[in-house]
């Protein structure tokens, strides 16, 4: 193939290297592939922007940080002409659910997904910069919106709840990019919509957070509601259930992604954690059991009263463990882990751990608005 400084890069050439690329990426471990022009993504950019200023991002930053930036490629790469897109698959079987107290794992932090992603979109990038054109790759990245690279690309439509559903696929996948300066052939023509009058999606959402079609209000999801910091909206803790990191529920009914999901197989899967050793254990060992998790500042303290809601949720106050750990927590020196096992504590019917009062004011708001027992 013709070099950066080898002129002129022909029609020919640009669609055999393009296909070249892609052949490539399909064999180093990308499920799906497409390219799109790295123009800017006006539709997105829009919609940062107005979802933004009507607070539906809530406090999330990512691409909403700075969507001029995150909706224009060439900000990354100069003079860039393409995004190269890669979508694959974490549609793993579900494993059985543990015997012991166990709480719920989004799939797609199954296992690291990201990495045969990232390592083949590399592959790509590499032959490319050996090739003389500039490359860099961008997955599971603020910089780029990866939702509508992949959109532009051709490899899927929005459905009704916000995901890409790849095209024969669902919208089991994570997804990245390659953004060069090569000239190949981008895509020209979008998917059609596919999702035509289903609205299973929204109908499971436990929070009501798809507001419309495509909308989803931050605020009430619970994907971005355990990685949230501060305290958990009270509004939605029974909600949460038994999930501990992200939620399934608008994909988990999704007819093409039930039907059409391209079954990954990784060598280890952890669908589900146990929630009572998890809280037992120390912060450098808890935040090595989380792995790739994304948790705010990293601090163990999140990932711990999501932990103490599950408990609240799903443990029963009979189980000495559980009577311990509640307990146990119920007179933390962190008010935050406090507040929530006193919650889990009123819910499972252990008034006699809860504090008559406290010093700390979010420890107080929480005793002034203790919930029923849970029945059941």
């Amino acid at each position: 193939m013709p070099l950066a400084n080898q002129q002129p890069f022909s029609r020919e050439d640009a669609v055999a290297y393009t296909e070249q690329l892609r052949a490539l990426g399909l064999a180093s471990g990308i499920d799906r592939m497409g390219v799109a022009p790295a123009t800017v993504m006006q539709r997105a950019r829009e919609t940062l922007h107005s979802r933004k200023a009507a607070g539906l991002h809530d406090t999330m930053q990512f691409t909403y940080r700075n969507p001029d930036r995150s909706t224009n490629p060439e900000v990354e790469v100069a003079n860039a002409k393409v995004m190269i897109v890669g979508a694959c698959s974490y549609s793993t079987e579900q494993p059985d659910e543990p015997s012991e107290l166990s709480a719920r794992v989004a799939r797609y932090a199954w296992a690291d997904y990201y990495e045969s992603l990232r390592n083949g979109l590399s592959v790509i990038a590499e032959v490319l910069q050996a090739d003389g054109w500039s490359a860099k790759v961008f997955v599971d990245h603020n910089a780029l919106v990866d939702r509508e690279a992949a959109y532009l690309a051709g490899l899927g439509w929005y459905g009704k709840n916000a995901n890409l559903l790849i095209n024969g696929a669902g919208s089991f996948f994570v997804l990245g990019s390659v953004i060069t300066d090569a000239p190949l052939v981008a895509n020209e023509r979008p998917v059609d919509d596919g999702c035509g009058a289903c609205k299973r999606c929204l109908d499971s959402c436990p929070t009501n957070a798809i507001v419309e079609p495509g909308v989803i209000d931050a605020a009430k999801c619970l994907a971005w509601l355990v990685q949230k910091p501060g305290v958990f909206h009270r509004e939605y803790r029974v909600a949460l259930a038994d999930r501990v990191y992200g939620c399934d529920s608008c994909q988990e009914v999704c007819p093409p992604t039930i039907r059409l999901g391209i079954t990954a197989k990784p060598a280890v899967v952890r669908a589900w954690v146990p929630v009572v050793d998890m809280l037992n254990m120390e912060d450098a060992q808890l935040l090595e059991t989380v792995g790739q998790w994304y948790i705010a500042d990293r601090n163990p303290m999140w990932v711990r009263r999501n932990l103490l809601i599950v408990l609240g949720n799903i443990g029963t106050a009979e189980d000495d463990s559980v009577r311990n750990v509640i307990q146990q927590f119920c007179s933390h020196t962190e008010p935050m882990l406090r507040a929530h096992a006193i919650w889990s504590a009123a819910r499972l019917g252990l008034h006699q751990f809860i504090p008559h009062t406290d010093h700390d004011p979010v420890v107080m708001e929480e005793l002034r608005n203790l919930p029923e027992v849970r029945l059941g």
